[in-house]
């Protein structure tokens, strides 16, 4: 019943991280999360090991377990190392994948394009996320495979955005990054190592300039009007 009960904590904090429900650089409280979960402090610290490991977590001496921040170090390096990731494992993954991981893959694709199309973005961002680390395994690269799992949870986190369109060119995106999908899969089906890469690639741009908005948002409007006032009265 622990067991079920450790597995059953792991999987609620991975998504609640991953979906902004836990805010990252969060303090966690173990002793609320015990009670949630309804387990003892040692099953709870192991799976914060664990969340650790993964990348979910930081954790120090004398001090609560804190959710991986975001912080604009952090990002910059996101941002500069995600492509060379995402192109890698594309590459490898249409060089190495076996025959019989194309439909789970397929099958998460759908999951993904139905929930774009009804506008979840939650479950979007998520699948999203299933979609791309099932390609890592496709890679069969444990080294290359360590690296896409921690960028993914930062990808995923700031995917929130991109799955929240606020005008129709967003909602094109959407629907692009659907279709781009589709072509990924059909490229590591024919072992099309430079379609694949470039697809990859072409995807990472796509979604790019929109979650950079999670760390740069549309400035403030001007009232040029208000703002002579303001001047005129100084």
């Amino acid at each position: 019943m622990t067991r079920d009960k450790k597995t059953r904590a792991l999987d609620d904090l991975r998504m609640r991280i991953l979906s902004l429900g836990v805010a990252p650089g969060a303090d966690l409280d173990e002793a609320a999360l015990c009670a949630q979960y309804a387990i003892s402090r040692t099953p709870m610290r192991e799976v914060f090991q664990r969340l650790a490991g993964e990348g979910y977590l930081e954790l120090g001496q004398n001090r609560a377990p804190k959710v991986a921040s975001m912080d604009l170090p952090t990002l910059r390096t996101f941002f500069q190392t995600a492509p060379l990731i995402y192109a890698n494992i594309a590459r490898l993954a249409a060089e190495n994948r076996r025959a019989d991981q194309i439909a789970p893959l397929r099958a998460v694709q759908a999951q993904f394009r139905a929930a774009t199309e009804v506008g979840d973005a939650g479950a979007a961002a998520l699948l999203n996320h299933s979609f791309h680390a099932q390609i890592g395994v496709m890679s069969h690269n444990p080294y290359l495979q360590m690296s896409l799992g921690r960028m993914l949870i930062d990808h995923t986190r700031l995917s929130q955005t991109f799955y929240r369109p606020s005008n129709p060119e967003d909602t094109a995106r959407i629907a692009s990054a659907a279709d781009q999908h589709d072509a990924m899969i059909d490229a590591l089906e024919a072992h099309d190592v430079e379609a694949a890469t470039a697809l990859t690639l072409a995807h990472w741009d796509l979604s790019r300039d929109r979650m950079e908005r999670f760390v740069t948002p549309d400035p403030l409007p001007l009232d040029m009007a208000t703002l002579k006032k303001t001047a005129d009265a100084l």
